[in-house]
């Protein structure tokens, strides 16, 4: 039977509060056991070793260690250093609708290291796909810097989105990031990690 969406102005429709905590809490469940799973998938396709140790097809073993997991905590730019770590983080961020943050950071970081002849088709593409007043992944910045960046998209540079990216950053530093930190997926993996290296 599909999961009801309850707003809080139809709770007073249920019969009683009893209904809707009921209700509530099987959505709640349903959302952790498909966020689980995809995690697990997802981990199961970077870390081959935690399931079974078996090889990648550039036949080496994909090793992530307790300690790199560790090395996440200290910055958010340690963590999005690791190709690991990125996946991981863009898990938690699809679990809380907002994976258009590190999306939009890694097409810049894709745009930077982009040849001058391509500049241009890429910048078009980065621009309505999550600069745009209504694209698709929109990212979260002001009017004024939305602005700025179009215009700067429209004759671009390699800089061209260095502010957006760099408040982008500072948002998912101040906010998302904390929470992974807390999270049930990354504490989880940690120990798990943990458990393996003491066997």
């Amino acid at each position: 039977m599909p999961g009801f969406f309850f707003s809080h102005s139809n709770v007073t429709e249920l019969n009683g509060k009893e209904d809707y905590k009921l209700a509530e809490g099987k959505t709640h469940k349903k959302k952790q056991k498909a966020f689980g799973a995809d995690l697990k998938s997802y981990l199961k396709c970077m870390v081959p070793h935690i399931e079974s140790g078996i090889k990648t097809s550039n036949s080496r073993n994909v090793m992530l260690s307790a300690e790199e997991v560790i090395q996440w905590s200290t910055s958010l730019e340690k963590l999005l250093a690791s190709q690991s770590g990125q996946g991981v983080f863009r898990e938690f961020l699809k679990s809380e609708f907002s994976e258009e943050n590190i999306e939009f950071w890694l097409a810049c970081e894709d745009y930077k290291k982009t040849n001058s002849d391509h500049l241009h088709g890429k910048a078009e593409r980065i621009y309505e796909e999550f600069v745009q007043s209504d694209a698709i992944k929109q990212i979260n910045i002001d009017y004024q810097m939305r602005e700025a960046t179009a215009k700067k998209a429209q004759d671009p540079t390699h800089t061209s989105f260095d502010e957006a990216q760099k408040t982008v950053y500072i948002l998912m530093e101040r906010d998302s990031y904390p929470r992974f930190l807390k999270s049930k997926s990354y504490l989880n993996l940690l120990n798990q990690l943990q458990t393996n290296a003491s066997k």
